[in-house]
């Protein structure tokens, strides 16, 4: 027998563009030219004669309109002009990236260490993170276990995170949101050096507003000593 042939599907085709040359279903159209100009309304064929004796295209760029509104333009470039303005605007756009962190409420200083640990890394890499207390039988019945150990953890990362959303009873869950601070990110090593410099400029200041400090051996004359000199001259000049 012979094997059977493997049926192959055509390759799919492009989407049709119904606002773009011979696709256009209107048979008139308001034409604009390629500087903006108004050419006023065309049959089809005569905006397609148009679009072709300047080697352009005719697209539609008011489908509702009565009738639509055609320009002529160099499609190919319009779409690539279009797709490095979407591109750009998905770069500047700011991705919000949310962790989440789930808690019992009975849980261990060890597991709470490792989990603080957690939501430290999350918030130095700039991202938000969810904090979820999850409650089981009767936990449910005392919510307030898991209000005071959202807020604690809240406390212990202060420097780096702080809350922008309080913590929410949802059902069984209990949430809150954390976001990162100005110096989630900043090492230690970088805030020490920050403050080392910072009361260095302080010192230099103090330096450059006061003058010098007289010498710490130099003391100033003792009251015996000046009368003693105050004698002398003057029995120097008795004789």
């Amino acid at each position: 027998m012979r094997p059977r042939r493997r049926f192959t599907p055509d390759p799919p085709r492009p989407p049709r563009n119904d606002a773009l040359n011979e696709n256009i279903r209107a048979a008139r159209v308001r034409l604009i030219g390629e500087d903006g100009a108004q050419l006023g309304i065309k049959s089809k064929d005569e905006a397609l004669e148009i679009a072709r004796d300047h080697d352009l295209d005719l697209v539609v760029v008011a489908q509702q309109a009565d009738p639509p509104v055609a320009r002529i333009m160099d499609h190919g470039k319009y779409r690539y002009e279009q797709e490095q303005k979407a591109k750009l605007a998905r770069k500047h756009q700011s991705q919000v990236n949310v962790k989440e962190i789930k808690l019992r409420p009975k849980i261990g200083i060890h597991d709470y260490n490792t989990k603080k640990g957690h939501v430290e890394r999350f918030l130095n890499q700039r991202a938000k993170v969810k904090v979820t207390i999850m409650f089981r039988g009767r936990e449910t019945t005392h919510p307030e276990r898991g209000r005071d150990l959202l807020i604690r953890l809240a406390e212990d990362v202060n420097e780096i995170g702080q809350i922008e959303q309080q913590p929410l009873l949802d059902g069984r869950n209990m949430t809150m949101l954390l976001g990162p601070t100005k110096n989630a990110g900043v090492t230690k090593r970088d805030a020490e050096d920050k403050e080392t410099e910072r009361s260095q400029e302080a010192v230099q200041g103090d330096r450059n507003g006061q003058g010098d400090a007289p010498a710490g051996d130099a003391q100033p004359p003792a009251r015996e000593e000046v009368a003693q000199a105050q004698a002398e001259l003057s029995q120097g000049d008795a004789g």
